[in-house]
């Protein structure tokens, strides 16, 4: 574990104090306020734009995140400050040279000696901040794709590409738009940040103490109740953060400690709160950062995405709470007790302001606006509440503190977008993703089923030790291909990957968001990773469904959609039911079988076929629910 201990963690973050804190903290207020400001009202070249906050949220990086976990939390080294100068002087001189670089023909131009220096200097910069903000195992990945562009010339077969030296790598890298300066850190920079920006000043107002009480309000005197509270409270605040790890560590440091002083194993409160955790970043309306990504890549409005991706949402978590009572029931867990509970309408009456930004957003989404001006809306609109009490009022120094966090806290997922646009940059110019292709149906034999099966775990695979929007990216630039030549639409093509990237960071061997989780549980993180993968089987195979029927996304007939979502929904209860194997009663193994094998074909979009294993599903059920008996509830 101390080698995978080594490759996720990230560098200590620093409490800034005097001239540092003097320079930094204005810094990235003015870095928000501006990004604010260029993504609604001030037209600015995209390019320009980039340049500029990239060079600013790298320096940031220097001054408040340490080579190491070790590092001093409260002194700023002076090679830091080296760096963080050098990263503006970079941004200095890109900008500087816009109009050059603008016009400029990349590979028949040649590139100045300054060129290539400030150019050089980027890439290092990028990849030491990749490996602070995010760890090494993303920069040792990124690290792997770029020594193929330099030297996969020597490879035997369909891998190897032709000749690309230095000075055509960083032309393509640095100096386009298919590289550093390409979708994903545009993205990270507009639609990211202003939902971070919300993100911020709800946590400040106490969104996250509401989501928690209205959770426990609902569900936390019921059988299981702590585990219900972070199934339901780590679902609404995944709609604004997006991020399995960070929903972990920000909800999980309250539920998994309430969870274990109740009686639950370590490994079963982290597996719970990571596989809820999880789904918050395919959840609308906010999902993740990567779902931004998606609407960029693929031209398809983000209101279509939000749309089609609400059904396997709540089959998602469905899934997940169902499986949880299920649970809770057979090992005899209890619920939390309801005197500390706060009454539900004691938690709307203080919290229920909190409604009317979410209610803008949809609006606003509904309506039609970018994804920029939603996220301005809902702002506002949360500004415009919070001072109607004065627990959640903002000050000017309340809101200049929450404008210099958002910067520092949207760093990594910067970092994370700059280190992908290098992975994207050299498979574009090597041509790895038609090559990719076809090892996939080389791989499944030209089998529609099968190359979906291979295209899932090839993203799983690359998602082990990298955040969401970088898994997708890479899955996007290499699998989207294949699955769109399998005659996948656009949308459930790219879906299926935006889905799988997110059960990545759950999936073992290498879970980021169960290893997030394992110092709050103390537990191992691939019993954690397990448990969170047998809690929400049915996100793996939604996606399944929906790449051979659309009704899942709400797309197609009434009625096809309506028979869709009911047997789905039903496949969710019936997998439960297999997997955790009691109702009421422990059940017999053929019994459990039976489920699992209904469960499953519930999911094949055959009327005749749903209809017969419906019939026999619901006859289970009706003979489980005639026995009332008490049965001992060992865990089978």
């Amino acid at each position: 574990m101390k080698l995978a201990d080594r490759l996720f963690a990230t560098g200590a973050s620093r409490r800034l104090s005097g001239a540092h804190a003097r320079f930094a903290k204005p810094l990235g207020a003015a870095v928000t306020v501006a990004l604010v400001a260029v993504n609604t009202i001030w037209i600015v070249d995209l390019f320009a734009m980039v340049v500029v906050f990239l060079g600013a949220v790298l320096c940031l990086v220097f001054l408040s995140i340490g080579p190491s976990p070790e590092s001093d939390a409260n002194r700023v080294p002076w090679y830091d400050a080296v760096l963080a100068a050098l990263a503006l002087a970079t941004s200095v001189y890109l900008f500087a040279e816009i109009d050059r670089i603008a016009q400029r023909i990349a590979l028949f131009d040649p590139l100045t000696p300054l060129d290539l220096f400030f150019g050089s200097v980027l890439l290092v910069l990028t990849l030491e901040a990749t490996r602070r903000t995010v760890g090494l195992a993303l920069a040792l990945i990124v690290l792997g794709f770029l020594a193929y562009n330099l030297w996969g010339d020597a490879l035997p077969g369909v891998l190897g590409h032709g000749v690309i030296d230095y000075r055509h790598f960083l032309d393509i890298l640095v100096f386009t738009t298919d590289g550093i300066f390409g979708v994903p850190v545009r993205v990270a920079l507009t639609y990211v940040f202003l939902f971070g920006l919300f993100g911020t000043f709800l946590h400040h107002a106490g969104g996250g103490e509401f989501f928690y009480n209205a959770a426990a309000s609902v569900s936390g005197a019921s059988p299981g109740g702590p585990a219900k509270i972070a199934v339901v409270s780590s679902g609404l605040y995944g709609t604004i953060s997006g991020s399995p790890t960070a929903d972990v560590v920000t909800t999980g440091s309250v539920t998994i400690p309430m969870m274990k002083r109740l009686g639950y194993s370590g490994a079963l409160a982290g597996g719970v709160e990571v596989a809820a955790s999880t789904g918050g970043a395919i959840m609308p309306p906010v999902m993740g950062s990567a779902s931004f990504l998606m609407a960029e890549y693929t031209g398809i409005p983000y209101q279509s995405i939000a749309v089609a991706a609400i059904v396997p949402a709540l089959l998602y978590y469905l899934s997940v709470y169902f499986q949880v009572h299920l649970r809770s029931l057979k090992l005899g867990l209890r619920g939390v007790d309801p005197r500390s509970i706060p009454p539900l309408l004691t938690t709307l009456r203080e919290g229920g302001l909190f409604a009317v930004p979410f209610g803008v957003l949809i609006v606003a989404l509904v309506a039609g606006y970018s994804p920029q001006m939603v996220a301005a809306f809902a702002t506002v609109a949360l500004l415009a509440v919070a001072m109607l009490r004065r627990r959640t009022r903002f000050g000017l120094r309340a809101i200049y503190d929450v404008l210099a966090e958002t910067t520092l806290r949207i760093a990594p997922a910067v970092g994370a977008c700059a280190a992908a646009g290098l992975v994207v940059g050299g498979i574009t110019m090597t041509g790895l993703a038609a090559k990719f292709t076809d090892m996939i149906f080389l791989l499944a034999g030209g089998n529609a089923f099968a190359s979906l099966v291979v295209a899932a775990a090839v993203v799983i695979l690359l998602g082990m030790g990298m955040p969401v929007p970088s898994v997708y990216v890479l899955a996007a630039a290499l699998v989207s291909p294949a699955l769109i030549k399998l005659g996948l639409s656009t949308l459930s093509a790219h879906l299926f990957l935006l889905y799988f990237a997110s059960l990545s960071a759950m999936t073992p061997p290498v879970a980021v968001a169960a290893f997030a989780a394992a110092p709050l549980a103390l537990a191992n993180p691939l019993a954690i990773g397990v448990t969170a993968v047998r809690l929400s089987i049915v996100a793996f195979l939604v996606p399944f469904s929906f790449a051979y029927g659309e009704g899942v996304l709400l797309r197609g007939s009434v009625v096809d959609i309506a028979l869709q979502i009911g047997a789905a929904a039903l496949a969710v209860v019936c997998l439960g039911l297999a997997i955790e194997g009691f109702f009421r009663r422990l059940l017999p193994q053929w019994m459990r079988l039976l489920l699992g094998a209904c469960g499953l074909t519930l999911f094949y979009h055959d009327w005749r076929v749903q209809t017969v294993a419906a019939v026999l599903s619901l006859g289970c059920l009706a003979v489980c629910s005639r026995s009332t008996s008490g049965v001992d509830r060992t865990a089978t």
